[in-house]
Formats: structure tokens, sequence, C-alpha cells
């Protein structure tokens, strides 16, 4: 769904390149949206309630605007976030709502403003301005959007022109959202919605209660997990039932970018030192990063597109974490070695076009000194977009210039959105799609490249190279 105000925002302000840039752009705006990362709640679609206020549906579950307030002295309890260790958080949505436009001015500059006027004006229909003064006035025309059925989530789905939405669930998690979708012609595979296999939780011995989620596995399984070569079998029995549920993609998040390849005795050892409580840090890192080998050979029997994204550290402000718990917004990012990190993936499979995998990367200075040529050396490796905390307009045009002379569009993924904001989704794509407009624009008045094929490559880059990479069909 292509914005349908302020239409050459973000294209060049030169005005012979905006003129080449909207008609790229305008190949790109109706282009369906393929979404194959994210962490939308697949209870959203398949229950298909009515969303809650705006402030529990645009402000409590964003990590980048309540972390901004937080900066500024707002703790997240003011703003409705849950707690998990029992202080008092904030339930009047109107109250939240009233504090976050009080800071709203925290937010000049940033895509998390960008987004959210987008999504106010393109998604809601709502065109009075933020402000302390107009709090009320946006909440209660916000309010009165989401009461109506043409704003509930698969009629929104609809009319976003998602054709494919990928969410994120544990190997733990026993599929029963999905289960829904596909009964009522949603889900399963080629389905409109599919789920990702992210195993994090299972193989991550720092991972709160990893030794417990490792019995669970076996529960959910159906195999004995209280040994290394059971606990594999119960992992490509969950990766199966994921492929069934429409999964065409696992997804790593670990701190690093190592792998290692050791021999079963090794992995054993290791193993049975976790389940004990005997597993110290570097043991937790040597384990990761063994399973990543472990998995990109699964990839190669199941097909599993393989998806990384290490570099963060993960409840980096305690204090957070103690009061709120994960994914509240305590991540920090980190330098991250993926030339010598991943060689002995790559030395075992980095040359096997069967095997896809698809990095990403919270460390900008690696676009050109290593992303960029790896992804262009070896078949198995594509870049994925930036993200988190890259993905910003700035970033988006950097990536381009970092990494297509040497890696070429083809060897990158498309755009994904990332995201828990479902009402998101469309601003996002379409901010890296007019992004996208831009670049190839400069490099036709610049005579590097016909007018044709920056046609056919704008297209390529919002719909058909992420279709083709996560395996949802037509090939670019």
């Amino acid at each position: 769904m292509p914005t349908t105000s302020r239409s050459d925002l973000l294209l060049p302000a030169e005005p012979g390149l905006r003129a080449l840039a909207r008609d790229l752009y305008a190949l790109a705006a109706d282009q369906p949206i393929i979404s194959p990362h994210g962490h939308v709640d697949p209870a959203l679609l398949a229950e298909d309630h009515p969303f809650p206020d705006p402030a529990r549906l645009l402000v409590v579950p964003d990590h980048y605007l309540t972390r901004m307030l937080l900066s500024q002295g707002v703790p997240p309890g003011d703003l409705g976030v849950p707690s998990v260790d029992g202080s008092p958080v904030e339930t009047d949505g109107r109250t939240i709502w009233r504090r976050f436009a009080a800071h709203w001015h925290l937010f000049r500059g940033t895509p998390s403003r960008l987004w959210l006027e987008q999504t106010f004006r393109d998604v809601f229909e709502v065109t009075t301005a933020l402000s302390p003064a107009t709090a009320d006035a946006v909440y209660d025309e916000l309010a009165a959007r989401l009461a109506e059925p043409e704003f509930r989530p698969r009629a929104l789905f609809e009319r976003f022109g998602i054709e494919v939405l990928a969410t994120t669930e544990s190997p733990l998690d026993d599929l029963g959202r999905h289960a829904k979708l596909a009964a009522d012609g949603w889900g399963g595979p080629g389905g409109r919605v599919v789920t990702t296999f992210r195993p994090d939780d299972v193989v991550d011995m720092e991972f709160d209660n990893w030794p417990a989620n490792v019995d669970r596995l076996a529960e959910v399984s159906g195999e004995d997990t209280g040994t290394y070569a059971g606990y594999l079998a119960a992992l490509r029995r969950r990766r199966a039932a994921f492929i069934a549920a429409g999964a065409t993609s696992s997804d790593h998040g670990h701190p690093t970018a190592r792998t290692l390849a050791l021999d079963p005795a090794e992995a054993a050892a290791l193993f049975d030192r976790g389940r004990r409580g005997r597993a110290d840090a570097a043991d937790a890192e040597a384990f990761r990063a063994h399973m990543l080998l472990e998995f990109a050979r699964m990839s190669l029997d199941d097909g599993l597109v393989m998806q990384l994204h290490p570099g963060a550290v993960r409840n980096h402000n305690r204090w957070l974490y103690a009061r709120h718990g994960r994914d509240v917004g305590g991540d920090v990012p980190q330098a991250t070695d993926y030339v010598h990190g991943l060689a002995p993936l790559l030395d075992a499979h980095g040359n096997d076009p069967r095997l896809r995998v698809v990095l990403y990367t919270l460390d900008e200075d690696t676009f050109t000194r290593e992303l960029a040529p790896l992804a262009g050396g070896y078949a198995a490796l594509h870049l994925g977009a930036p993200w988190w905390f890259l993905d910003s307009p700035e970033v988006l045009r950097r990536f381009r210039e970092a990494v297509t002379e040497t890696a070429g569009f083809y060897n990158t993924a498309g755009f994904v959105d990332d995201t828990r904001a479902f009402c998101s989704i469309p601003v996002r794509h379409d901010v890296a799609r007019r992004v996208d407009a831009g670049f190839l624009a400069r490099l036709v008045a610049e005579h590097r490249l016909p007018a044709d094929e920056a046609a056919e490559t704008i297209v390529d880059l919002a719909y058909r190279l992420p279709k083709r990479v996560f395996k949802f069909g037509e090939a670019a």
C-alpha cells in the first residue's frame, strides 16, 4: 500500500533525479509485500479480534518508542509496559497516550517518527499532527477507526497488499495459531501467514531455563533429549513440523557469528555439561557456534533457508531486564566478526548452492569490509537488509552504496521489516522502496544503468528477490 501523501517523501531533492526516482518508485509502490522475517503475533490474525486502544496498539509494545522515553527519564511502567517483578504499571490507555504525546519532540529525525506519521496518515487516515495539545484528538480519531470492521487485522492484511507474512516461533510452540490459520485458509505450505523456526531458547545455554527448555523439547517432539543424539533428532522432528505448518526458513539470533566444527563426541560432552548446569560462558558460545553447522546440515536435508541475526548484546540494561523482562529495549549492538567467525561453516558448505544463508548485521562497518565480499564470493550467502538499529532511510541508502559494487543487487535478499508492529509493515516496506528508487535513479542519471534495467531491478528488489530467496515462489 503506497503512501498517499507527501508523494516525494525520501526521493532525491535534485529535480532531475527526483523525476527519475518517481518513475521507478511508481513501479515498486504497488508490488505485493513479501514479509519474510518479523515478530507479529500469529494470534492477531488467527483470532482477528479488533485491536485494543491506540496506546496498547502503537506505544506499549514498541520498544523503539519506550526505550527513547526511558532515556529521558520516563520509566516503561508509566507507558504501560508489563512488569515481571510485580511493579505497578499504568493501565489507562489515554493516560499512556498523553504521556507519549508530551514527549513527541524526542522523536524528531528518527525513523520511529517517520513510521508513525505515515501510519497515522496512510493506515488510519488521521491527518491531525500529533502534539501535546492534540493528543486527545488524535487518540479519539484512532480509536474510532479501530472500532470499524475495516480496521480489524485480516481486513488490514488485505488492504496492505501482503502476499506472505512470516512470523517467528520457538520449537516449543505448539503451532496452534498456525493450525487455525491453515484451517481458515490463511496458513500452511504456500499460505499467506507462515511460521519461522527460531531455536534460540533450546540452543543457547545462557538462555533462561535452558535445561528445562530442553526437557520441554522432548515432550513436544516425542524424542529423548537426555542425549545429544536424541536432542538433534528432536530438533529435526520439530523442523519437520514447522515445514508442515508452512515454514520456509529458520532464524538464529546468536550474540556472535562464530561457527565451529566439533566432532560428535566433543559436541555431546558440551551438551552434557549444559544439561548438568556446569557449562560456562565459553562452553555456551562453543555450543552455539557448533549448532550453526548442525543447522546448516539440517538445511541441506530439509531445504529451510537459514537466517543469521548476530551482534546484539541482550539485556544490557540489567535494571530494565529485571523489571520488565526480555525484548523491551534493553539490547545494544556490538562489533561482529564474519570473516573468521563464518569460516568453518563456509569451508564446509559455503560453495553449495543448495544451502541458502541470509546474513544480517548490527555492525554497519562490516557492510563493505566483510559482508559484501563474502556474499559476492560464496554461493550459499545472501545479504539481509539493514535490521533493527540500522533500519533507517540513511542506513538503507548507505547499505546500497556499500554493498552493490562488490555483491551486486542479486546477492541481497530484499527488505525485511522485522517488526512486532503489524500496522507499520506497509510503511516500512514503502520507505525501503523509496530509498531504492533514489539509489537506482542516480545510477541511471550517471549513465551507469539503463532505465529499463533499473525498472526491472526495483521490482526485483521489492518483490521478486525476497520471494525467491525465501522460497515463496517466483524467481528474480
